[in-house]
């Protein structure tokens, strides 16, 4: 949501950066919806969090480590998919560095919450 409201707020691409498949080269050539595409990205934001959260559980770490783990690779993914800006015309330019920081920002969010979902208690895990 923030990255959406921060679109709409100021028009940077970030949204829609988040949504892109034009990289994809099996996808890029399908005009998909906007539901579809956050689908696809709800897919592999899923499979990111049952990925860590089995890590998780196979390691005796505390709430502060499993966030900072969390926000790490949160960061980590964002900065690696920021570069796919080059790869699409409807995304912001790979030189824009307040679209970068909003990214960077969104991601660290996610991370934030995440972490906190999984650091709860070993029973409430997903």
């Amino acid at each position: 949501m923030f990255l959406k409201i921060t679109q709409s707020i100021t028009s940077l691409k970030v949204y829609t950066l988040l949504l892109n498949v034009d990289y994809i080269p099996f996808l890029k050539d399908i005009k998909l919806s906007e539901v579809v595409e956050f689908g696809l990205h709800m897919v592999i934001s899923i499979m990111l969090a049952f990925v860590m959260n089995f890590y998780i559980s196979r390691k005796e770490l505390g709430k502060e480590t499993i966030h900072r783990l969390v926000i790490r690779v949160s960061l980590i993914v964002g900065l690696l998919l920021f570069p796919t800006t080059l790869l699409s015309d409807r995304t912001p330019t790979i030189t824009n560095a307040y679209a970068f920081a909003v990214w960077m920002a969104g991601h660290w969010i996610y991370g934030l919450v995440l972490g906190l979902f999984l650091s709860s208690k070993e029973g409430d895990r997903v």
